[in-house]
């Protein structure tokens, strides 16, 4: 064993302190004694039961002879689960459990299954003999390979007793005496090697007495904290700044305590609050002794934890002895401590003895260490966790200052927990993928910094004065850094499962992530600015309802009655019916201004917000034009006062921006236009020509009523779609005034405001919801007047923002339902679409606990045309449509939905790039699985 790991526990810890240590009457360190001896401690344990502290994250090893009662140990005091057999394993690959020869292969899948186990944090035991050497190095390499601590429980039973209990079991009874004899022999020499070997606990248990009476004890690793939920307050590195560190715990709301000599020895929160700090506490600045003397007194009084940093890790091997350079402000801390008395100076060398690598805090949301930390080591004990505890990984390189260069670890974390840490200095402190460093280089004349958890809250004071000249800049210039990697292809590629919190686990295919990909990479806009895309709508039920007294019109496909009567089912009584317009679905995100862009979603300049379609791509080609759109809308949120009332510096709206025909004009020219342009073409010469035979009395009457009917299909099919496009651009409305060229004949009709700065709003009741737009829509009056005239819109609505008319229907109640119908006959008679019916109160589930539909569209008959072309409406053409399959459609736009909230919950909860990425990926690909497109 190295000198570190004589002297401390794999996480830093002393090996004599802590519950995990047996006494010394207990403890035994291997060494081989004569029978006489060993019958002598066995009779006087009998009457002393043994407790065997095993951590409850480890590999425990069972050592004994064949039937020493391994296998019977293991049931008496692990879970079935955690124990795994080499007899058990020997069987699984040869169907025999003493087929000797089948070992190689049953290790093999022993070694596998462990591996599985320990990677997956699970207490694992192994039952085998593994009296031999060489067995138990593969194990221990194992338990290294997963920064778990080895432990071994040793069962010393006489020969003549294991020799019985063989002879007892038929499958043994003709197991050779030499055999155990051969075990025993190997077990002697290996007593006294088991911790050299690596064993950081070695329990030996001497005769049948003291295995029968042993009691084994899972114990917490010393980083484990995760049952101290706060609040915390973390502080960065202080580096002696003593008089910062009082100013900053000042701010945090912290009461110092001093002693006689008004020296500060503690600090206390009068709500209970933990301060933790994330180490180098000495070394460069004016008072090291004074930090510690503070820190020490908060973690002694229970009013504070601590992690080591690297400065700490080298003071304390200078104050045990051992040679170190006195380089990086050592020199200073060293000459500081000397004016302190020898009791002092011991105090600290204990206290920095003592410090744990990192902790695992609050659930296990919360990590805090010195130098960061990736998932895998999280809750882990060995030498290489603790080492990148305090230094961090490098790549071995030096940079042009002479210092090591870091590998980047922060740009490919991806883990659950948020990782707190300091060590390298950053101008200033800033998330990264879930992980914040807060070392903000108070010492170089930066600031120390605190991060209030669960708040997530950083506050600063600065530094007094340049205390000591860093070695290079805090900022640079090079990639990375704070920009880091936040997306990555592993993240996105292959079958995915999707957590959420409103529909469980969400399966996206493979073949449907490949074709996201493709969109997302090569048209979406800058993932910064795409936190969400819109779901998928269902449609009504199929309606069988007819038209009326009207021959030969047929009837409707989709009709309200279907709609109420749908949620009525679902236990939904009150419902909002808004108007559907016919644009294209836009998301907007705007900011407050250019500043509140660059913070919260680390744009560059010139960018305050984006608005984009349903597949994440951008509407205009040109930025300037967003632009302009994005200054109207933030100004009308100004002039409503929503910034204020919402507390927020950003909005995410989900609107539609019209006309169709603005996004859909090579659908319009290729699929719609051709349509009509053949009718127009091809039905008078048709009509003509039957006209003038019925003139000269041939019987064509029947066929000259259906190519009638023909013709005015295909004129309303015409007229349908030319009712949703008009001129865009300047000059394109003469009636819309002056003032904004571009943005002439745009209408944008906001909907919901999905979220805001630390909300998702996706919950609050929709009329709400249009309460709130309506005041944004209102204010553009003032805005416009104010800016010189109109901006957008057409004759009939001059201005840009366009309002989405509704009205609230009781689905329980004949008459409201009624009013809810004719309101729709009304707006599709008028040439609307049709409208969308949610529930008034947004976020719905049924008595089961399953979501309800957020809304379903029900489409005007007109409308209709458009999609199923100019005949459907025939009654022979209807009945074949009413055959409709609207089940995974329906299925289709509830998954979307999840992760459509999901991504809503990680944007409001602050979370990385990448975990809100996840679920809107899953939007996306899901919108590539097999569908009928005209649902």
């Amino acid at each position: 064993m190295t000198d570190v790991d004589r002297s401390e526990q794999a996480d830093g810890t002393p090996r004599v302190q802590g519950p995990q240590q047996e006494s010394g009457a207990e403890q035994e360190s291997g060494t081989e004694q004569g029978d006489g001896a060993r019958q002598q401690r066995g009779s006087a344990r009998e009457a002393a039961p043994r407790t065997l502290p095993v951590p409850d994250l480890s590999l425990v090893v069972l050592v004994g002879a064949t039937g020493s009662g391994k296998s019977t140990f293991a049931a008496r005091h692990f879970k079935p689960t955690e124990v795994l057999s080499s007899d058990f394993c020997r069987g699984l690959v040869s169907d025999d459990e003493n087929d000797q020869s089948a070992s190689g292969d049953a290790f093999d899948v022993l070694h596998f299954i462990a591996g599985k186990r320990l990677a997956a944090g699970r207490l694992t035991v192994v039952d085998a003999t593994n009296v031999q050497s060489e067995a138990r190095a593969q194990l221990v390499r194992l338990a290294r390979e997963h920064d778990v601590l080895p432990v071994a429980i040793v069962l010393d039973v006489p020969e003549q007793v294991c020799a019985e209990r063989n002879a007892a079991r038929a499958d043994r009874a003709g197991l050779p005496r030499r055999v155990i004899q051969r075990h025993q022999r190997e077990l002697r020499r290996s007593l006294r090697h088991l911790e050299r070997e690596g064993f950081r606990k070695v329990h030996l248990l001497r005769g049948q007495e003291e295995v029968a009476a042993a009691r084994v004890v899972t114990e917490r690793r010393f980083n484990d904290l995760r049952h101290l939920t706060g609040p915390f307050d973390i502080i960065g590195d202080i580096h002696g700044c003593r008089s910062e560190l009082e100013t900053l715990l000042g701010r945090l709301g912290y009461g110092l305590v001093r002693d006689a000599l008004g020296r500060s020895v503690d600090a206390v929160h009068p709500e209970g609050r933990t301060a933790v700090f994330v180490g180098d506490l000495v070394d460069r600045g004016p008072d090291s002794p004074g930090v510690l003397r503070l820190v020490m007194g908060m973690v002694g009084a229970g009013h504070a934890l601590c992690v080591p940093g690297n400065h700490e890790n080298k003071l304390g091997r200078y104050l045990k002895g051992r040679k170190v350079q006195p380089t990086h402000g050592l020199a200073e801390t060293i000459e500081q401590l000397d004016q302190e008395d020898e009791a002092f100076r011991a105090e600290v060398g204990a206290f920095i003895q003592g410090l744990v690598s990192h902790y695992v805090l609050d659930g296990g949301g919360l990590v805090v260490c010195h130098a960061g930390l990736p998932e895998k080591y999280h809750g882990r004990t060995s030498g290489r966790v603790r080492s990148f505890a305090l230094y961090g990984d490098t790549t071995g390189e030096t940079d042009e200052f002479g210092l090591p260069v870091r590998y980047p670890w922060a740009e490919d974390y991806r883990g659950r927990a948020a990782v707190v840490y300091g060590h390298t200095p950053t101008p200033r402190a800033g998330w990264l993928n879930n992980t914040i460093c807060l070392d903000t280089g108070c010492v170089f004349g930066g600031a120390m910094t605190a991060l209030r958890w669960p708040e997530r809250e950083l506050v600063d004071v600065p530094a007094e004065r340049v205390w000591y000249e860093p070695a290079k800049p805090l900022a640079t210039e090079a990639p990375g850094g704070a920009d880091g990697r936040p997306l990555d292809l592993n993240d996105v590629a292959g079958r995915r499962i999707v957590e959420t919190r409103h529909m469980g686990r969400l399966a996206v295919r493979e073949e449907n992530a490949a074709a996201a990909l493709e969109v997302m990479s090569r048209f979406a806009i800058d993932p910064r600015l795409l936190p969400y895309l819109p779901p998928t709508m269902a449609p009504s039920a199929t309606s069988t309802e007819e038209v009326g007294d009207v021959g030969g019109e047929g009837g409707y496909l989709e009709h309200p009655v279907e709609a109420f009567a749908g949620y009525r089912a679902d236990g939904v009584r009150e419902v909002v019916c808004e108007e559907k317009h016919m644009g294209s679905r836009a998301v907007v995100l705007v900011c407050r201004d250019e500043t509140a862009a660059a913070e919260r979603f680390g744009v560059p300049k010139g960018v305050s917000g984006a608005l984009y379609t349903r597949t994440g791509r951008p509407f205009f080609d040109d930025p300037e034009t967003t632009e302009r759109m994005l200054r109207r809308v933030r100004a009308c949120v100004e002039e409503a006062g929503l910034w204020a009332e919402l507390e927020t510096d950003w909005l995410l709206l989900d609107a539609e921006l019209m006309p169709w025909s603005l996004k859909a004009t090579g659908l319009l020219r290729k699929q719609y236009a051709a349509v009509g342009a053949a009718s127009r073409a091809a039905f008078p010469g048709v009509l003509g020509a039957l006209e003038a035979a019925a003139a000269r009395g041939v019987e064509v009457a029947p066929l000259l009523g259906r190519q009638r009917d023909r013709a005015a299909d295909a004129d309303a099919f015409t007229a349908a779609y030319r009712r949703y496009c008009w001129r865009v651009g300047a000059g394109a409305d003469a009636a819309a005034g002056s003032g904004a060229g571009e943005l002439d004949g745009i209408r944008l009709a906001p909907f919901q405001i999905l979220a805001v700065q630390g909300r998702s709003l996706a919950a609050l009741p929709h009329t709400e919801q249009l309460a709130l737009i309506d005041r944004v829509i209102a204010a553009e009056g003032t805005v416009a007047s104010r800016d010189g005239g109109p901006a957008g819109g057409g004759a009939d609505r001059p201005g840009l923002l366009a309002t989405t008319r509704r009205i609230v229907v009781d689905t329980e109640d004949e008459a409201s339902v009624a009013a809810g119908i004719r309101w729709w006959l009304d707006l599709t008679g008028a040439g609307g679409e049709g409208m969308v019916v949610k529930p008034l109160q947004a976020l719905v589930r049924r008595d089961d606990g399953r979501l309800v539909q957020p809304g379903v569209k029900c489409r005007g008959r007109e409308y209709l045309r458009i999609i199923y072309g100019p005949e459907y409406t025939r009654p022979e053409n209807l009945r074949r449509l009413r055959v409709r399959h609207l089940g995974h459609k329906s299925s289709l736009a509830l998954r979307e939905y999840a992760l459509g909230l999901e991504a809503l919950d990680r944007l409001a909860d602050g979370e990385p790039l990448w975990r809100v990425h996840e679920a809107v990926f899953g939007v996306l690909a899901l919108e590539s699985e097999p569908v009928d497109p005209r649902l």
